[in-house]
């Protein structure tokens, strides 16, 4: 009998393809709701990065007469930044599993790792869960700070609540934004195919050329089943195309035979060397943000911002 056959780090590196690379970072996106509504800009080179954003507009004067002073006029940029922050997700597997060659490890695995990353990305950008301090404030609390927010209680139905003067959708477009898309819960579903008009004709459709998807006054709604909507904040709806992220072209694979993985509180949960198991893990890095530029429909920076969302 042998005792000296070892599953060697070589061994296990090899559940992960060189050119599964690339495939992994564009799979996080589709994972991502909040990726892939948001306007992707140029990976970053560094840790940060300068947006030049407008924040004094020009102005036009008349002289008043032929030989009338034209007064002048600026235009100014302020910097905001993003910031690259590492996010990681650490899936453990028992050796065993490992040495069963009818699995396709790489393929089972990785699917959940794009999942786990969208989810904390969602999270973080929509209601500051775990969310890196350099990051823009998450959507929810800004959009409250700008008293970007409705409640379905204060309405007089649903239909009001969303699309009617002053509300919803109307918050978002008193800015000087168009309304792109929204985020709502799963229970919105039901709700929104329950709101009927005076002969009980639904007001809402789904969308004809995608069944189950619904658009609201021509913005697609999306109902993510990962769990990343809150049953709080019913619905986020906003100018996607303001909330942008960048990354950092630098994801790392690391295959684990020997160490510990400890919980928040130091308890050791897996010891990789006793239990005879290996660890995957992924890192990326990116960063977020909502520049938030002035325009001419509202040149209030406290009161300015491209979301707002329903309660109950």
């Amino acid at each position: 009998m042998a005792f000296t056959n070892v599953i060697s780090r070589a061994d296990v590196a090899g559940i992960i393809p060189v050119e599964y690379s690339t495939e992994f970072v564009n799979a996080v996106p589709e994972a991502s709701h909040v990726m892939r509504m948001a306007r992707r800009l140029r990976d970053m080179s560094v840790y940060e990065k300068k947006m030049p954003v407008l924040s004094a507009l020009a102005t036009a004067y008349f002289p008043g007469a032929d030989t009338g002073l034209v007064e002048t006029s600026e235009v100014n940029w302020a910097d905001v930044s993003i910031y690259a922050e590492d996010l990681a997700v650490l899936v453990p597997i028992p050796r065993n599993v490992l040495n069963d060659a009818s699995i396709p490890i790489w393929s089972e695995v990785r699917p959940e790792m794009v999942t786990a990353l969208g989810v904390a990305v969602d999270n973080a950008v929509l209601y500051g869960t775990n969310k890196p301090s350099t990051w823009c404030t998450a959507i929810q609390t800004a959009a409250a700070t700008a008293v970007h927010n409705v409640s379905i209680a204060a309405c007089t139905d649903l239909y009001e609540a969303i699309l009617g003067d002053g509300k919803l959708f109307s918050l978002v477009e008193q800015d000087g934004y168009a309304v792109t898309g929204g985020i709502a819960h799963l229970e919105m579903k039901g709700k929104l195919r329950d709101t009927r008009d005076a002969n009980g004709i639904p007001i809402f459709n789904t969308d004809p050329s995608a069944p189950g998807r619904y658009v609201l006054d021509g913005s697609p709604l999306y109902f993510p089943t990962s769990g990343i909507a809150s049953s709080t904040y019913k619905m986020i709806v906003g100018d996607w195309q303001q909330l942008v992220y960048s990354m950092r072209q630098d994801m790392e694979f690391e295959v684990y035979t020997e160490g510990i993985i400890q919980d928040s509180a130091g308890n050791i949960v897996y010891n990789l060397m006793q239990q005879r198991m290996a660890a995957i893990m992924v890192v990326m890095r990116l960063g977020f943000q909502v520049p938030n530029p002035i325009n001419r429909v509202n040149t209030t920076a406290a009161t300015r911002y491209p979301f707002a969302y329903l309660t109950t």
